[in-house]
């Protein structure tokens, strides 16, 4: 079994209400007044009270193109990210030097040096760690990064690894060209960052952590195309249909409920519920695929209206969340459910 020892998130400076940020992108693409409407509805039923951005509001308007956004991305991300992970560090009590595996996970910009390797000087790593940085999965990373953070655990596990997630979504959106697929994205995603540092070893007196008991993937056939980016000369942008949550409700209950039958478990043994915030259709699906009642997805509602999607740190975020709150009574069960393009679901079975 793989023992978390400790999550923590991270944000940018500056945090807005919806309204403030959907003011800001209706000036930035220049929306005529019948377009504005849209946008402000859009955005009003996207869950969503507040988000964190990297930026002031006012400089979105300057950055340029795409090569001067992602020039950005990695300065923010690389220093986002290394605050997440010396939180974590320090809530586990763990020293830099004896990480031996670094995961990192984003799809919000590209570099090379990987974030990863930039972040091995700035923590103090060790230069021989492991790492492995995840490109392409999408808000589905965390939860995959974690359940291969687990796999690598299960076959070293007197070793200790860490994880991040960290996604700069505001330098991502959308000013050229803009579609209602656009505005809906535009009032969903937030900036911010997750780590978790976890052991294979024995670690008592780490509650109220989680322990990692077993994991599953699994891609929806015929779905590729509900979900992703493609590339353009102005850089990412987001494919999202309508299809999407309809994938979810008809897909997920039947991976969810064989997974937990190989456990012998069924839904009803999980008290704890850990779901990507896709958005409140999503959400929805999730809910109504797996017949839970509106209070086992509170804490993904929450978060959603917080800091908005956080992609890939998205279900990190939560984690966190659901172990700050009430006491879980020792020995209780929960589920992480990541969502992704593929579309996919990413499920790891925790006790706590």
């Amino acid at each position: 079994m793989t023992q978390i020892l400790s999550v923590r998130s991270a944000f940018p400076a500056y945090r807005y209400g919806q309204a403030e940020l959907t003011a800001m992108y209706a000036d930035l693409i220049g929306l005529r007044p019948h377009q504005r409407g849209l946008l402000e509805r859009l955005h009003r039923n996207a869950g969503v009270d507040n988000r964190h951005t990297v930026l002031p509001l006012a400089e979105y308007a300057t950055i340029g193109g795409f090569g001067s956004a992602n020039d950005r991305y990695i300065e923010e991300a690389t220093s986002l990210g290394e605050r997440a992970l010396r939180a974590a560090l320090d809530a586990a009590d763990v020293r830099p030097c004896d990480i031996d595996l670094l995961i990192v996970t984003s799809v919000t910009g590209v570099t090379v040096p990987s974030l990863d390797a930039r972040l091995i000087p700035r923590l103090g790593l060790r230069p021989d760690v492991k790492r492995l940085p995840v490109f392409g999965l999408g808000c589905l990373a965390g939860a995959a990064g974690l359940a291969r953070l687990h796999d690598y655990l299960l076959g070293w596990p007197g070793c200790v690894a860490a994880l991040l997630a960290v996604e700069i979504c505001s330098l991502s959106a959308p000013v050229t060209a803009v579609t209602r697929a656009d505005m809906v994205v535009s009032g969903l995603f937030g900036d911010g960052a997750a780590a978790v540092i976890a052991t294979g070893a024995a670690a008592p007196d780490v509650a109220p952590m989680p322990q990692m008991l077993a994991t599953r993937s699994e891609v929806y056939p015929d779905s590729g195309d509900a979900l992703g980016w493609r590339l353009s000369s102005d850089g990412f942008r987001m494919i999202l249909t309508t299809r999407l949550p309809a994938v979810v409700e008809q897909g997920l209950a039947e991976t969810v409920t064989s997974f937990l039958a190989s456990h012998g478990l069924t839904v009803d043994d999980i008290g704890t519920w850990i779901c990507h915030p896709g958005g409140p259709r999503v959400i929805d699906a999730v809910r109504d695929s797996l017949k839970l009642p509106e209070p086992a997805l509170a804490s993904s509602r929450q978060s959603l209206a917080t800091v908005g999607n956080l992609s890939s740190a998205s279900v990190l975020h939560i984690l966190e969340q659901v172990t700050r709150g009430p006491d879980i009574s020792p020995g209780s069960l929960g589920l992480m459910v990541g969502l992704g393009p593929g579309v996919s679901a990413e499920l790891i079975l925790l006790q706590w």
